[in-house]
């Protein structure tokens, strides 16, 4: 049986330390999780490298859509090729049309940029693909554009209920991994793991305990000083989810 892989999205250089002491295969470095990820700072990203794990850089310059004007593609360009540089493993990005489809000069133009730096860097295709009608559709112009892995959800809210279209994306045979992600929860990795995906993308956070003292929002969504705080990664969850995807594939 081969391997399945673990994947932790975390936000901090302690949190891609944590995640490989825990025994994942590698972390995706973003900021923001609240808003499902967007790019980290070059600070952020030079620290998550030292560490010595295989970070895959987030490049994704704002929440929202995945619709981009030509400063947004300027920009994703600059901080890939900037991932690259500083030694990230993998660039993590996607960009699509308005009507659903690959933005193919969108994505070239990003993917070139990182690979004028480093031809070998790794690129996964985010979950941008689970708001196109036909994810299994796009994953052989996706390998002819370099992309090795796609993290995917099977176009649901939660991975473990897209497992139809995951298994779909499998039998597709592209040869472009399919890494599953999207509210991964320990428990549910076995059923992921059914379905034939490579790998599993969670974040394993927990949120940080509020601090005392005096609170007053900055404008947040948060009403009170307990739900005001930040997430950090759970090492008992990593160690949990590396040995269920062990057992899965045992």
């Amino acid at each position: 049986m081969t391997t399945l892989e673990v994947e932790i999205a975390v936000t901090t250089p302690r949190g891609a330390a944590v995640a490989a002491a825990a025994g994942a295969d590698r972390v995706e470095l973003c900021s923001a999780l609240e808003v499902g990820g967007i790019t980290p700072s070059a600070a952020l990203l030079r620290l998550a490298v030292e560490t010595g794990v295989g970070v895959h850089a987030l490049v994704r310059n704002r929440p929202g859509d995945f619709v981009y004007d030509a400063d947004d593609v300027r920009c994703m360009a600059e901080d890939a090729a900037f991932a690259a540089s500083v030694g990230a493993a993998g660039i993590v990005v996607g960009a699509l049309t308005p009507d659903g489809g690959l933005d193919r000069p969108a994505l070239e133009r990003i993917v070139g940029a990182a690979r004028d730096v480093d031809p070998l860097v790794h690129l996964t295709f985010h979950r941008a693909i689970d708001h196109t009608a036909d994810p299994a559709g796009l994953l052989d112009a996706l390998s002819a554009l370099g992309f090795r892995r796609v993290l995917t959800s099977g176009g649901a809210s939660a991975a473990c209920d897209g497992v139809a279209v995951l298994e779909a994306m499998v039998a597709r045979g592209s040869g472009v991994e399919i890494m599953a992600g999207g509210g991964v929860l320990p428990g549910q990795i076995a059923r992921l793991a059914e379905a034939g995906v490579a790998a599993v993308h969670l974040s394993a956070k927990t949120r940080a305990a509020a601090r005392e003292g005096a609170w007053v929002s900055l404008g947040s969504s948060s009403t009170d000083a307990a739900a005001d705080t930040h997430f950090v990664t759970d090492e008992s969850v990593v160690r949990d989810a590396v040995a269920r995807a062990a057992a899965a594939r045992g």
